[in-house]
């Protein structure tokens, strides 16, 4: 009988230690290779460089806004939470559809500092972005330029992975993509 108890409990010790060894079950591939996370970004530095567009895609993981300037321009801050007009400070979520909002400042403004007539059309208030369809993005919301910095509330689904990139051209100019994930894992 002792020796029927030994053998058991050297059983019992010998299958925790294989337990122990054997890895732990590999947590769930992120969505489409999607690793970006959701916390404020920032980067670049102020620019002269005037906007010119903003356009939106859809892409089978993320639906993408593109900001494009009339120069270099490679300064940008994106968070979640409240973004305000550019001078007034009033609070730009009441005109924005969407779950989330997320705050995009770009270092660069909307309009040619210098006079010469350039500058994002919304300054005109003529650039509406139709946005039907969008899996993640809900709306677009122009919050003005103030002394070089230009305001965006961007409306979508939920808080959601996002990442920001600074591409050149075409050309002389560039670009601050903004690209916002369908969905999380």
């Amino acid at each position: 009988m002792r020796v029927t108890r030994a053998l058991f409990a050297l059983l019992v010790a010998a299958n925790g230690l294989l337990a122990c060894t054997v890895p732990a079950t590999a947590a769930a591939a992120p969505y489409c290779g999607i690793t970006w996370g959701s916390l404020d970004r920032s980067g670049g530095t102020l620019s002269t460089a005037a906007l010119l567009e903003v356009r939106a895609g859809r892409h089978d993981c993320y639906d993408r806004l593109v900001f494009e300037t009339d120069g270099t321009a490679n300064g940008y801050r994106v968070s979640y939470g409240e973004a305000y007009t550019g001078g007034q400070g009033t609070a730009l979520s009441p005109y924005t559809a969407g779950g989330a909002v997320l705050a995009v400042v770009l270092l660069a403004p909307a309009e040619d500092p210098a006079g010469g007539g350039a500058g994002y059309p919304a300054v005109t208030g003529t650039h509406p972005l139709n946005l039907l369809g969008y899996p993640t993005l809900r709306d677009v919301v122009y919050g003005g330029s103030y002394e070089g910095y230009t305001t965006f509330a961007v409306g979508v689904r939920d808080r959601l992975p996002f990442q920001v990139t600074v591409l050149a051209g075409p050309g002389t100019h560039s670009r601050i993509v903004l690209d916002v994930a369908h969905r999380w894992q």
